[in-house]
């Protein structure tokens, strides 16, 4: 039976439970609450920038912890909220498709590899990249990655400044490295720590390229894969609207057997599953395995 197979079976991590992307952005929130009653204090402010916050000078003396609870602290309200706009609604499908664990070990490894790297340009070059650094912002770069790349080929829609701007993933990641690289040229001299998101990026598309899609380096994505596409004839009147999609020979999906939906629509995504894992898998391709199981249930 098609709902018996592994590949039909929802997982774990998809069944309704506390999430992790939520509980970052509490837990960030409540450190930054933490944090400004600290600073009513000088002993508490000094403890923060000496021990907590990230600096080429605590590294040195050892305090290697440094590269965790720098990801906790916040300059400022808009600090916070801006980072945990990106946690939320980034890490919330990242989350998804990973799992508790691994999202949490590429949220984290992001942010200790941006904190590494922001800490090397600051050896090298300390007028310009010196500093304490606090903030979620590589970890959140590290989802945004994650999530571009699970979503290469897909269109959606980011609501920018409230402006609805609607791209693939490949265009969110080129650019959010080129906002990074900007920034390390132009703005060396601000508090924006550009370096850390830069590593923050690269950690993300190098964690979901090695690590869930197993294609690090190699073989290129190229352009999608004709077994994908076929034997779906996609037309869109606008981007994200307007969407209809007929099988091959011109049969909406609904008029199929479910045995021809399973050949034409369901075979080709179970290929990628075999090459890639469930986890590479869009959101319409999920979308279409809950369609199946519907038609299972029907019968």
């Amino acid at each position: 039976m098609l709902e018996d197979r592994d590949y039909m079976r929802q997982p774990d991590h998809y069944r309704p439970q506390w999430s992790f992307t939520v509980a970052l952005v509490v837990v960030n929130t409540a450190v930054f609450l933490a944090e400004l009653m600290a600073f009513n204090n000088p002993r508490g402010a000094d403890f923060i920038d000496n021990y907590l916050a990230l600096s080429l000078e605590g590294l040195w003396h050892g305090y290697v912890w440094q590269l965790l609870t720098y990801q906790f602290l916040h300059g400022g309200w808009l600090h916070l909220i801006f980072n945990m706009l990106a946690i939320f609604f980034f890490g919330r499908p990242v989350e998804a498709a990973l799992g508790h664990t691994r999202f949490l070990a590429l949220y984290l490894a992001s942010g200790v590899i941006g904190g590494l790297c922001q800490m090397a340009a600051a050896f090298a070059w300390p007028g310009y990249f010196g500093g304490a650094v606090v903030g979620a912002s590589a970890g959140g770069y590290g989802l945004v990655a994650a999530f571009a790349v699970m979503n290469w080929w897909e269109r959606f829609t980011l609501l920018i400044y409230f402006i609805p701007v609607t791209m693939r993933g490949r265009t969110l990641l080129w650019c959010s490295i080129g906002l990074a690289a900007v920034g390390i040229v132009l703005t060396s001299h601000s508090n924006i720590a550009n370096v850390a998101h830069l590593g923050g990026i690269l950690t993300g598309f190098v964690f979901v390229r090695q690590f869930v899609q197993g294609r690090w380096p190699w073989p290129p994505w190229g352009t999608p894969s004709p077994r994908r596409v076929a034997p779906r004839e996609f037309a869109v009147t606008r981007a994200g609207q307007g969407k209809f999609w007929r099988s091959a020979g011109g049969k909406p999906d609904e008029e199929l057997s479910t045995d021809e939906f399973v050949k034409s629509e369901v075979d080709p995504i179970l290929d990628k599953i075999s090459a890639h894992g469930i986890q590479s898998l869009t959101a319409h391709e999920r979308e279409i395995l809950e369609k199946a199981r519907n038609k299972m249930a029907k019968r």
